[in-house]
């Protein structure tokens, strides 16, 4: 079976389009591939975090990760710092990487601008990033269109790598869906919907209120006009919120536009509430049963081991490989 590897940072609440994007991925490649899925909470501290907090989010996160259908039997779910391979490798990857890849990465630009100081780690993360991925020799991983970048660095180094070593990483592919990879904000529909986005009406959050859904559906930003169409070019605001519909509904977006025409923005709007609170509450209640059951540790500390089992065995092979004196076993 082809290695999937993706992973998603615990800092702020988890999204709607967290789920549309990446979550519902995750759930059907589980199927078909073996696949990792990790919550990254050392990529998460390259920007100030609360203690506190970011215990909290790590163990939300993983939870709602469980609520949303992905099997632990199935997938190995497990905390980032809890492998701690990966820590070392990107270390030997850092040390392969070159300043001029790092300084190209829009990223790092966009979340240092700016600002008087920048800690390292925002610089270097890429290579922790690479590391995640080719310490499972991963085939697939799923991204936006704003990870894209960082696969391509990390494509880069496995290549560098074999050359300089001889062949060992398997040089991955970007798994990007057709449809819904990217769902936009409610208020902007030029923007990504982002769970760290000062505004809290302009996403839905996996764990907001049926009541607040709808209130913040209802305010969301559509195009002027009232034609329920599929055009995000001419009609980007009503276009994302069709996006939405079809993946919360099971619906083609031929069949909303005919289920709307002639009728405008109002119905729509409601039945799209409707639509997403029907697919929240029942994550949203499968989730409350795993934080009160305390079973996320569990599962957690479960596929921290798997994924130790092959994580230390590459880091081995990388230091054999690069020269390193290994201790005898």
């Amino acid at each position: 079976m082809q290695r999937v590897l993706s992973g998603i940072q615990p800092s702020g609440q988890l999204t709607l389009g967290n789920y549309i994007g990446a979550m519902k991925n995750f759930v059907r490649l589980q199927d078909t591939h073996q696949c990792f899925f990790m919550i990254v909470d050392l990529h998460a501290i390259t920007v100030p975090q609360e203690p506190e907090a970011l215990r909290e989010q790590t163990e939300a996160v993983a939870s709602l990760f469980i609520a949303a259908g992905i099997d632990p039997a199935k997938a190995a779910v497990f905390v980032q710092s809890h492998v701690r391979s990966h820590v070392e490798l990107s270390w030997l990857l850092t040390t392969m990487t070159y300043m001029g890849e790092l300084e190209r990465m829009t990223q790092f630009k966009d979340k240092s601008a700016g600002k008087d100081s920048i800690g390292a780690g925002l610089f270097t993360y890429p290579a922790l990033m690479a590391a995640d991925i080719l310490i499972y020799n991963a085939d697939l991983v799923p991204v936006g269109d704003d990870q894209k970048q960082h696969l391509e660095l990390t494509r880069d180094l496995a290549g560098r790598f074999n050359s300089r070593f001889g062949d060992y990483f398997t040089t991955p592919e970007p798994y990007i869906p057709k449809i819904g990879a990217r769902i936009m904000s409610l208020d902007d529909a030029s923007k990504k919907m982002s769970k760290s986005n000062p505004n809290p009406a302009s996403y839905i959050a996996l764990l907001d209120p049926p009541d607040v859904i709808r209130k913040k559906l209802s305010r969301a930003v559509t195009d002027s006009g009232r034609e329920v169409k599929f055009n995000p070019a001419e009609k980007p605001e009503i276009s994302n919120l069709m996006s939405i519909y079809s993946h919360c509904s099971g619906l083609s977006l031929e069949e909303i536009e005919a289920r709307y025409e002639g009728q405008g923005y109002g119905g729509f709007k409601k039945d799209l509430a409707e639509q997403v609170v029907a697919v929240l509450e029942p994550l949203q209640a499968r989730y409350h049963e795993i934080r009160q059951s305390g079973e996320i540790h569990r599962i957690l500390a479960d596929g921290a081991e798997r994924a130790s089992a092959i994580a230390d065995k590459t880091v081995r092979d990388v230091k054999e490989k690069m020269g390193f004196l290994l201790p005898k076993a």
